[in-house]
């Protein structure tokens, strides 16, 4: 006997399996619509209002490919207010492992859902802080592969986490989606989660 999938609730506007992974832990089956759009900031515009741009226009053009809810969502992590977006090469993601050592960070992630509620969205920033990490660390960490396509070059879920002293705030927004707010807005459009509730 052959196990079947259950049938998507949701559309997920993101090629990201980790949010799709985050999703499915809390009962939430998606199908994946990744959709392009020009992530470049514009000018002025703060951290918090550039991830919920992006958030609402993926969710946005998402929904126009489905007649499911659908979830869109951006993350940040920004230092001493600049956006670190993915490294562009060996020497960006030092320059940005750098920056971050010894310190601590914010990483803001913006969750956006329409559905029949119309256009739902959030904003979660967490305080991270990083131990310092040495050149030899940056070198090794590259060679791994991890910080190739991820903001501020690192993935506390991966080998980046013994970096990591401490977090203030939500670790799944880190990751890339925050659960708790995200289940909240899910209810609101009718989704309903591994518990049952909506």
């Amino acid at each position: 006997m052959t196990e079947t999938s259950s049938p998507a609730v949701l559309c997920l506007a993101s090629a990201s399996p980790r949010r799709r992974e985050l999703l499915a832990s809390i009962g939430v089956e998606a199908e994946v619509k990744p959709v392009d759009i020009d992530e470049t900031p514009l000018a002025e515009e703060s951290p918090e209002a550039y991830v919920v741009r992006l958030a609402r226009e993926k969710a946005s053009a998402g929904g126009r490919l489905t007649r499911l809810p659908t979830l869109g969502s951006d993350t940040a992590v920004v230092c001493e207010g600049r956006i670190l977006g993915k490294p562009a090469d060996r020497t960006e993601a030092a320059e940005m492992l750098h920056l971050l050592s010894g310190r601590a960070h914010q990483v803001l992630t913006a969750v956006a859902v329409t559905g029949p509620a119309g256009l739902l969205e959030v904003c979660v920033t967490t305080r991270v802080h990083m131990r310092r990490i040495e050149e030899r660390e940056v070198a090794a960490y590259w060679a791994t592969g991890e910080p190739v396509d991820k903001a501020g070059g690192y993935a506390i879920q991966g080998l980046a986490a013994i970096f990591i002293e401490r977090i203030e705030g939500s670790h799944s927004a880190v990751v890339g989606l925050p659960l708790y707010e995200t289940a909240q807005l899910l209810g609101r459009q009718g989704v309903r989660l591994w518990n049952g509730a909506v």
